[in-house]
């Protein structure tokens, strides 16, 4: 019986197709008539309806995708338009600012991409530029005004003379600073020599650094070896000293020394120790926001100390290799504590130890952003754990104190580099 119904109704879908094919015929072949199967139980005409709807959402749907695709294309348009303007000045400030040279020293580090490039200078834009000549040419002069007072004092007429010499390097630099500040804000067409301009200013600084050194030579045989600091006063990548012995292997140490800064965000990096293989074997840094910490074979702990506020502090760090026990010391009173720092790890030998940088590879790899600025003094390691009391000696100056039995703050123990200068201290009477 149901197999009887399947037929009819398939005789009378195919009649009703036959019927609409030959109606078509009588408008010329303008219209299109669709045959389409309708369930038994639905009314034809509602079936009729219900197919034309999608049809007119689909016209609908299209013509709002072509008014969509008009705006983009308008859009694309003017975002071509803004990037050609944008890419023209891009051009112009770098015809102003000049090219950057390359790092092109054997074993550079290369950042990865999204990173600051760090291995030159912190900037190489003009503004920042005359900023750090400005802020050499002022470190020449107080280092100038320092051998003029000990010239007075000496009656030297070999001093007076070189420092009338020094003088002159001095208000030449300047002439050459205030000419390319001018030529900054006319834009004349000789900023395209920048490049050459400024390395004839730096290489002028280079000699007028070591010229003041020479003279300052001439103070050291005047005061004990151990009676100085060392000044780092730019943040820079080419400013150390090294320390001309190597570290022995060690099981436990003591690490001291006087700093004073005002460095922000973060004072730098104090020290480094890096053996072959090992960049950070000994590290004491604090970069950016983060607080200061100490580095033994790459593991890191994080010490209470607070002392960028541009006055003396004297810091010690003891630690052994017996469950990476650790202490801190600020101005002689413990602030800190922790253990598991690279437990059981010896502090290797045969490394180099680096004041004022961080190595990022053996001997080198310095980046700007990590380099120390301030004063540096009487920095001393030893190959056991000071005690309490030993640790106050050193930062109250007594005449108990004791020297470090590793490494010993003298001149004749240090190489320096870049500039950084050396002055006559005595800790405890010029503090703050």
């Amino acid at each position: 019986m149901q197999a009887t119904r399947n037929g009819i109704y398939w005789r009378l879908f195919l009649i009703s197709c036959l019927f609409l094919q030959s109606s078509t015929q009588d408008f010329g072949g303008q219209t299109q008539f669709i045959c389409t199967s309708v369930p038994k139980d639905m009314d034809i005409c509602a079936a009729t309806l219900q197919n034309s709807v999608p049809g007119d959402d689909l016209k609908t749907t299209v013509m709002q995708l072509r008014e969509t695709v008009l705006q983009q294309k308008e859009t694309i348009m003017n975002q071509k338009e803004t990037i050609r303007e944008l890419t023209s000045k891009l051009a112009r400030c770098e015809s102003q600012s000049g090219p950057e040279v390359a790092d092109a020293r054997p074993g550079g580090r290369r950042k990865e991409a999204g990173t600051k490039n760090t291995m030159g200078d912190v900037s190489r834009g003009p503004a920042d530029t005359l900023a750090q000549l400005s802020q050499t040419l002022q470190s020449l002069k107080q280092r100038l005004e320092s051998l003029e007072q000990f010239s007075r004092s000496n009656n030297s007429v070999q001093a007076n003379s070189l420092k009338d010499l020094l003088q002159s390097k001095i208000d030449d630099l300047e002439k050459q600073v205030l000419s390319r500040v001018n030529s900054i804000e006319e834009g004349k067409p000789g900023l395209r020599n920048e490049t050459e301009q400024r390395g004839r200013v730096e290489s002028t600084l280079t000699s007028l650094h070591q010229r003041i050194t020479d003279l300052e030579k001439g103070q050291r045989e005047n005061r004990p070896l151990d009676k100085f600091q060392l000044t780092f006063p730019l943040r820079t990548n080419y400013m150390y000293a090294k320390v001309k012995k190597s570290l022995p292997e060690m099981y436990a140490l003591t690490v001291c020394m006087w700093l004073k800064s005002n460095a922000s965000p973060g004072v730098g990096t104090p020290f480094s120790y890096a053996v072959p293989g090992q960049a950070n074997e000994l590290v004491l840094i604090e970069w950016g926001n983060n607080p200061m910490e100490i580095l033994i074979n790459d593991k890191v702990a994080k010490l209470p100390f607070l002392i960028n506020d541009g006055k003396w502090h004297h810091i010690c760090v003891t630690w052994t290799t017996r469950d990476g026990v650790w202490e801190a010391f600020q101005d002689g009173v413990k602030r800190g504590s922790g253990e598991n720092l690279a437990p059981y790890h010896p502090i290797k030998p045969q490394g180099l130890l680096i004041l004022g940088q961080e190595q990022d590879t053996y001997g080198g790899g310095f980046d700007a952003t990590q380099a120390f600025v301030g004063d540096l003094a009487n920095f001393h390691i030893w190959d056991r754990k000071l005690s309490v009391g030993e640790i106050y000696n050193l930062a109250t100056c007594s005449s108990k104190a004791q020297v470090g039995n590793v490494f010993a703050w003298l001149e004749t123990s240090l190489d320096i580099y870049g500039g950084a200068s050396k002055w006559t201290f005595e800790a405890c009477r010029q503090l703050n």
